[in-house]
This record gives structure tokens, sequence and C-alpha cells, in this order.
């Protein structure tokens, strides 16, 4: 009875340092992979720091986890800063271009790999950089870190 006793205790404690190793932010909230910065989540540093508390080593590992996952800021609270030396503009005739050949040109621009399907992508026929800053000015607190726009050449 004491030895089951003892492999069910083991078997606990295993299972609990695993998910600790994993990281609490990066098991909670997966969706968040990927953030750069922002405001800490105060319930994923607290339940990083309660395995620091028990377990020294899985408890570094959570927090080292989330932070390089970035999955211990929330969401949303990045601030990107628009300045207009920091954007480039690309300038092509949208009429000799397709979808695939846009999206070619915003990898070799920016080294990014951008889908125009996505839903978080939206598509703005613009004349001008200043039609752009309008068009930021209106979306800004969803602006991350925008360097390029294309514009048509008319």
């Amino acid at each position: 009875m004491v030895k089951k006793l003892l492999q069910t205790l083991q078997v606990l404690v295993c299972a609990v340092l695993i998910v600790q190793m994993a990281g609490c932010g990066t098991l909670m909230y997966p969706e968040r992979r990927g953030q750069t910065g922002g405001r800490i989540d105060a319930g994923v540093a607290i339940l990083d720091g309660i395995g620091l508390l028990f377990f020294l080593i899985p408890g570094i590992i959570a927090y080292a986890v989330d932070f390089s996952n970035g999955t211990i800021y929330l969401p949303g609270t990045n601030t990107g800063s628009l300045d207009i030396k920091d954007i480039k503009q690309v300038k092509f005739d949208p009429k000799h271009y397709t979808v695939a050949t846009i999206e070619k040109i915003i990898k070799m621009e920016t080294g990014y790999a951008v889908k125009m399907n996505q839903g978080n992508v939206e598509v703005y026929k613009l004349k001008s950089l200043d039609d752009m800053m309008v068009c930021f000015a209106e979306v800004l607190p969803e602006i991350q870190n925008t360097h390029i726009a294309l514009l048509s050449k008319k």
C-alpha cells in the first residue's frame, strides 16, 4: 500500500514539474506567442512565481519560457511608434501585379512573409502618404510595428 502511494506521488510530482517547465502563460494562453513586449500579465507572473517558490529550477524555466515566447505579456499592450521617417514607400502599378507578386514584394522589402488573404490583413487603396497617415491614425491602437506602405502608381 505504501509502495503504491509512493509511486502515485512520484508520478504526480513529475507531472507538476513537466507542466511547470512549459511555462504557465504558454499553456494557458498559446495565442499570445510571439508578442515582443507590453504590460506583464500579473496572473501568469504569479503562477510562475509560485512555481519559483516551490521548485526553484522549474520556476526559473517557466519565467524564461514565458518571456521568450511572449506569453507573459497582456495582449494589445505593446505600443507601436509610427514616424514618417520609418515608413518605406514601394510604388507599383496594380494592373500588372497579382496578390502573390505583392506578397513577394512585401517579403523582399521587409523580410516578413505576409498572406494577403488572412483575416488580420486590411488592404486600402491610397493616393498619397498623407492618406496613409490618416488610415494609420484610425487604427493606431492596433498598430504594432508598421514600416512599409505599398502605394499604387496612377
